[in-house]
């Protein structure tokens, strides 16, 4: 096997169980899940047991206790977990298109990172999706969320095919930047950089990876408009805007000195704690 899905998640069983039935129908079938698991309790345990049966998904389960927003901590144990050489990145509250891994795998490149978006959908909508229209691929297509009272104005254009996804992505003027639940690249490059920086909390600390990434010279790939995911409405109580202050600062310290190692990443994972087995 040659690429992983880590998703990241924390107490949310019910967004975990839908965006695993998007995987579930994916139409690249041969995969790992790497669950990030920040700490939930055994409610999730217990619905990667249920999902595993029924899907046949093969799953890894990567937990530390809870001890606070520790998403980038969770993420480095996740790559340290798992030893295929590709890796997607995404939330366990963001569905994707029944092509979503195949368009990562057709567009991977050595050199490169691949820069995805994604879609946030209302509370109203959100509430709308079940299991039968993710299995049936109607939770990621427009016609389906319109009907439920989805406005996305310009962010149609997320929901075109592949051919014109192309073509919006190569003049888009959005920046290609690392967007943590729909990014893909090299384990290696990841391990290049000593993953994700351990210090950051909420709010552009993926994006952060993504700049040393650049540093390291690989490159970054839009394909914002062809790998669309749907992304179920949460609030954040955990945003700190002192810390996304700080994170900003960060951000523009590493891309004017080049920085290319995070000082508090992967080699500094403590692995005699936290818990990682099969499902």
């Amino acid at each position: 096997m040659d690429v992983a899905v880590i998703l990241s998640t924390y107490q949310w069983p019910r967004a975990l169980e839908l965006t695993l039935w998007g995987y579930a129908v994916q139409s690249h079938r041969d995969f790992q899940i790497v669950i990030a698991d920040d700490g939930s309790g055994d409610e999730t345990a217990d619905l990667l047991e249920k999902v595993r049966a029924e899907t046949g998904l093969e799953i890894l389960h990567v937990w530390h206790e809870d001890r606070g927003f520790r998403k980038c901590e969770i993420l480095n144990r996740a790559i340290l977990a798992t030893d295929c050489p590709y890796l997607i990145f995404s939330d366990g509250d963001t569905i994707p298109r029944s092509d979503f891994i195949e368009t990562h795998l057709s567009y991977a490149e050595p050199g490169h990172f691949l820069a995805g978006g994604y879609i946030k959908l209302p509370r109203s909508v959100s509430e709308c999706i079940g299991i039968e229209e993710v299995r049936s691929g109607e939770a990621t297509t427009l016609s389906w969320l319109r009907r439920r009272g989805f406005r996305p104005g310009r962010r149609a254009l997320r929901f075109v095919p592949r051919p014109l996804g192309l073509i919006l992505d190569c003049i888009t003027p959005t920046p290609a930047r690392w967007h943590g639940n729909n990014a893909s690249t090299w384990r290696e490059y990841l391990l290049a950089v000593n993953g994700f920086d351990m210090d950051m909390g909420y709010g552009g600390q993926d994006a952060a990876l993504g700049d040393r990434l650049e540093n390291l010279g690989i490159k970054p790939k839009r394909i914002r408009h062809r790998a669309p995911a749907v992304h179920l409405y949460h609030e954040r109580p955990w945003r700190d805007p002192a810390m996304v202050r700080r994170i900003a600062e960060l951000r523009k310290e590493i891309r004017s000195t080049g920085d290319r190692w995070a000082q508090n990443g992967i080699t500094e994972v403590d692995q005699s704690t936290g818990r990682v087995h099969w499902v």
